[in-house]
């Protein structure tokens, strides 16, 4: 089969089409016949040497898939609701930037109905991540305020859709005006462009003073003092990556005096029960919101796989709103 491999640590460029052998799915597996391939960030950090696979993993980039599946056990299958020819979209250990990729049963739905391939494809990695962190540790309610930072990324538009139609308010903050626009479009009730306002003070004036009681923050570093200010009481941060730096200087009398949570998660590392946990609570309370149109992917361009450096290259570039996805 076809797949595109890491040829060595480094930019873009070291993405190489290349010829592997097809994967057989083991115990618990099934293969799918890939369509279309989603594009992470965690799949530029594997790039770059800053992430690499856990033991046991494809050294292949990819992290989610959509297509078709040609194998697996039928029992096994059959006990998941599905079979084979069955279209499904899938969270993966890795290997998904490939023809063919194994995935756990456990970590596979079904497409959602009316949805392309492409449009699957841009699902698994975003929606787990954010059921995870916002909904099961950071635990948003209905009626709460959720700011989101990041919003016009893979994740922030998951983020922005899933609270919305669980009845949040939501912030974002984004680099341009174009992008808020889109947020909004996208249901957004506020976005701060964080180069000419202070995500802060806006914070505290669009919710008077209150502040949000749930962030999402990608961002880290010196982000943390700053959203600690504008936390409501009880309030919780949930961070999920730290491109602005791993270390953090910040009040910790205000986290006593107002009661306030900082947590966080990588979800690559997590066991298959946990995932097939959280493949379970989405195709229950999730899912079904597609369908209903409360939900809808945001595919913002596709690349022939051949092309994935240039699919890198446009994330790096941060330019893209939603996801990018790579067809077969």
């Amino acid at each position: 089969m076809q797949a595109i491999e890491i040829s060595r640590p480094g930019g873009p460029d070291v993405l190489r089409l290349a010829q592997r052998p097809e994967p057989a799915p083991a115990a618990g597996e099934l293969l799918i016949e890939v369509a279309a391939s989603g594009v992470n960030r965690p799949d530029v950090l594997q790039r770059s040497g800053a992430y690499p696979p856990p033991p046991g993993a494809s050294d292949l980039p990819g992290l989610e898939v959509a297509g078709s599946i040609v194998g697996g056990h039928a029992g096994e299958l059959a006990a998941a609701g599905f079979k084979l020819g069955d279209r499904v979209c899938a969270l993966t250990h890795g290997g998904g930037y490939a023809e063919r990729c194994v995935a756990p049963i456990g970590q596979t739905l079904p497409v959602p109905a009316g949805l392309t391939d492409v449009e699957a494809a841009s699902l698994p990695e975003t929606f787990f991540t954010v059921w995870i962190n916002v909904f099961d540790r950071a635990r948003l309610q209905p009626g709460e305020t959720l700011l989101v930072q990041g919003g016009s990324s893979g994740i922030g538009v998951a983020a922005i859709q899933l609270a919305k139609a669980r009845g949040s308010t939501v912030i974002v903050t984004v680099g341009d005006d174009a992008k808020a626009q889109a947020c909004l479009a996208l249901g957004a009730d506020f976005a701060v462009n964080y180069k000419t306002q202070d995500f802060v003070a806006e914070v505290k004036r669009v919710t008077d003073g209150r502040g949000a009681d749930v962030i999402l923050d990608m961002v880290a570093g010196d982000y943390v003092a700053r959203e600690i200010q504008c936390l409501a009481d009880d309030g919780r941060l949930s961070i999920i990556a730290v491109q602005g730096g791993v270390r953090a200087e910040f009040d910790a009398g205000a986290v006593l005096r107002r009661r306030l949570t900082i947590t966080g998660s990588t979800l690559r590392p997590r066991t298959v029960a946990y995932k097939a946990q959280v493949c379970r609570a989405l195709r229950e309370r999730a899912w079904p919101l597609f369908e209903q149109g409360k939900l809808a992917a945001v595919v913002f361009k596709t690349f022939p796989a051949a092309q994935a450096a240039q699919a890198h290259a446009l994330m790096e570039s941060g330019q893209h709103v939603g996801k990018i996805v790579l067809t077969w």
